[in-house]
């Protein structure tokens, strides 16, 4: 940057000591000297005026930083009445604008179980599945009473975090804050565009493709939204594809990205553990993260995730289940039926889990996903192709011109409405919200070095796009056989008959209901391990690799809810599972809005963000004083300047929200010397020490955990 202080004109310029040091610096670098121009010294009356002129804009620039910094609430700076320190020390050593980043990965962290987390998540969720089981008709009361209530008042309020979420990352993404990586600076992606959208596709794809794939547009086309189209008709038809992309499309893939990518910078931008306490650091302060706002945030999150994931279990079940009944032909299917089909699923996930078939059962899950396209791509070329090529891009224009219209429905619109979006639209909103947990920390792991920009705008835009087009070929399917008069189609058909009616009128594929049962109980099997890995997680402060006990714990306590919402209603019921998860999805969508704004506050004193700011002011104080000075002739040099003349513009960069975070530490959370251009420890430790960093049965270990725990209590 070419700035430096305004002299004083009292005094010639020959005797100023500042205006000789840089001249000094100009003669070495062969510029022009600060007090003179192409016709040799200036006359003291022009002088004056450029240096005049030259205060000005030094003025103009304070006070632009200043404006600016009214909107940012985040990045502290300096009072003016405060003298700046002098031979400044910052962590390291390093600036905070220097700063490369930290990986998780690099930190020296020990895990253990979190007792307090583990004890009060753990304690609630088991008494509510002991005590569903023993009273379940008590439960029911209870839940559709705070059900009622939850709809009725807080339903808005999820149409609200539905829609502030999508906005807030859109605007997240064209920002400059999009250019910030989820990682360390110029850190390579860890998988391919290909792999990653691949990985991508396949957590859009799960038991809800073959479930309400077929079933929800067939509900819609029969009985549309009120106050929207005539019951099965042309308009109903596009209606029905609308109302199901609006509800498993763009929102539902925002809230996911929400907590992915707020979880990936905070573990690959910031060092930290993958916990969804670690996403409020700056929001709440270390003490409090560590301590009794971190662990509510963590229960929460659990609770959350355990309600949602059961509840895709259930349906799940409920599908197995209905497909046994056609292919043996043992009858309608009942709850003692169901309860039976869960607890043979739940042993099946316990053995994958303590067991060394965990890799095989990945292995399997990716042929599961496979299985799944096939199925699909066999109903789009055996059922009615030509009919599906042209309904797949009018459903999707149809989506895209009603989703402000949908977006805006709400209990202001009357009762059949509120009944309406009760059932289904509020419904899929918490559902979304309760998954964001598993599905975030899922899509964290896979998109560690992408862009924020690349990471928003790729996971809410691909597993849409390729939701639209199997729902649209699974829906449209049903819908066309419907109003065909395929066999065992009627108006009255329940959700999870609609699949397999339909695979029953393909040609050539007698044998299909076989293979969708098998793809739903891996479905089943891998979400209950993968749900159950990232609940350890939290109960664990952030252990990737938690331990056994505590993943079939909480496996087991899933399929015990799954159980209990089923016992809520009868075998073909939506009501409990869609009851248990809306009243159970309240606390976390506040959560939600609070990730937003932590998220946001973050990334103000990100150091790619303090860079550009850095780089903005030097370059207007530059351009403003080489114009002035030397007309389109000139160039920039860096030269050091009075304190708070220079490029932070007024930013305080020695504030604990810029340095505190890149002190590393200890095992013990003690600070210890690190140099980040070599990478190497003061007290000389090694990563390859960390395997040994993971024993908890040593008595140093147990000393560290106490000191955590007297730290959240104190």
């Amino acid at each position: 940057m070419y700035d430096d202080s305004t002299p004083d004109t009292s005094r010639s310029a020959e005797a100023d000591p500042d205006v000789k040091a840089a001249n000094a610096e100009a003669e070495a670098a062969n510029v022009p000297r600060l007090d003179t121009d192409d016709s040799g010294p200036l006359r003291p009356e022009r002088k004056a005026s450029r240096e005049k002129l030259k205060a000005d804009a030094k003025r103009m620039s304070r006070e632009t930083g200043k404006g600016l910094g009214k909107l940012d609430y985040s990045r502290p700076r300096r009072r003016a009445d405060e003298e700046p320190e002098s031979n400044t020390q910052y962590p390291h050593n390093t600036h905070p604008i220097l700063v490369p980043g930290i990986a998780i990965d690099e930190q020296r962290r020990r895990y253990s179980l979190d007792k307090i987390i583990f004890a009060v998540a753990g304690t609630l969720t088991v008494a509510f599945v002991i005590w569903g089981i023993t009273d379940s008709s008590n439960v029911a009361s209870v839940a559709k009473a705070a059900y009622d209530w939850s709809t009725m008042n807080v339903g808005w309020f999820f149409n609200v975090v539905a829609i502030v979420v999508l906005v807030a990352l859109l605007i997240l993404a064209f920002s400059s804050y999009g250019k910030i990586p989820l990682g360390k600076d110029d850190e390579k992606a860890e998988f391919s565009t290909f792999s990653w959208v691949a990985m991508l596709f396949a957590a859009g794809i799960g038991i809800g493709v073959l479930f309400f794939g077929p079933s929800e547009p067939l509900t819609y086309f029969i009985s549309p939204p009120p106050l929207t189209n005539d019951p099965e008709t042309t308009e109903a038809l596009h209606g029905a594809m609308a109302q199901t992309y609006f509800h498993w499309g763009f929102h539902a893939w925002a809230m996911y990205a929400l907590v992915g990518g707020a979880i990936a910078y905070a573990a690959y931008r910031r060092g930290r553990s993958l916990l969804l306490s670690s996403i409020f650091q700056t929001l709440f302060g270390k003490r409090q993260t560590e301590g009794f706002a971190g662990k509510v945030v963590d229960i929460f999150a659990i609770v959350a995730t355990l309600f949602g994931t059961a509840a895709a279990l259930g349906i799940a079940a409920m599908q197995i289940g209905t497909g046994v009944s056609i292919v043996s032909g043992a009858g309608p299917m009942t709850n003692n039926m169901l309860v039976v089909i869960i607890c043979v699923l739940t042993v099946g996930f316990i053995i994958s889990a303590v067991s060394g078939v965990s890799k095989g059962i990945r292995y399997l899950s990716s042929i599961n996903i496979i299985l799944t396209v096939g199925i699909v791509a066999l109903v789009l070329f055996l059922g009615p192709t030509l009919f599906l090529l042209n309904l797949l891009p009018s459903a999707m224009m149809e989506y895209l011109g009603s989703l402000f219209d949908m977006m805006g429905k709400s209990l202001s619109w009357g009762g059949e409405t509120y009944e309406f979006q009760s059932v289904w639209t509020v419904y899929y909103w918490a559902w979304w919200i309760s998954w964001s947990p598993f599905v975030g920390t899922f899509i964290a792991r896979i998109s560690r070095g992408r862009s924020i920009r690349q990471f928003i705008l790729g996971t809410i835009f691909i597993p849409s796009t390729l939701l639209f087009v199997a729902y649209g070929i699974m829906g449209g399917t049903s819908i066309w056989m419907y109003r065909e008069g395929a066999s065992g189609f009627t108006d009255s058909m329940e959700a999870p008959e609609v699949f397999f009616t339909l695979i029953g009128n393909l040609p050539y594929v007698e044998w299909l209901p076989a293979v969708a049962i098998v793809v739903l109980a891996i479905f089943f099997i891998t979400s209950a391990d993968s749900a159950s890995v990232v609940m350890g997680m939290l109960a664990s402060r952030g252990d990737q690799e938690p331990k056994k006990w505590v993943v079939v714990f909480w496996g087991l306590v899933m399929s015990g809810i799954a159980v209990v919402m089923l016992l809520l209603g009868d075998a073909s019921a939506l009501e409990g599972l869609q009851q248990l998860v809306i009243v159970t999805a309240v606390p976390f969508a506040v959560i939600m809005l609070f990730i937003i704004f932590a998220w946001f506050k973050e990334l103000r004193t990100d150091p790619l963000a303090l860079r550009r700011k850095y780089a903005q002011n030097a370059v207007d104080n530059a351009v403003v004083a080489g114009a002035d000075r030397y007309g389109d002739d000139f160039a920039f040099q860096v030269v050091q300047t009075e304190p708070g003349d220079g490029a932070n513009g007024g930013i305080d960069s020695e504030h604990e929200d810029y340095t505190g975070w890149y002190q590393r530490t200890d095992e013990y959370g003690e600070p210890v010397g690190f140099d980040y251009e070599t990478g190497k420890w003061a007290d000389g430790w090694t990563s390859e020490e960390a395997g040994n960093d993971d024993s908890e049965t040593t008595a140093e270990s147990s000393e560290a955990e106490s000191q955590t725990e007297s730290r959240v209590t104190e």
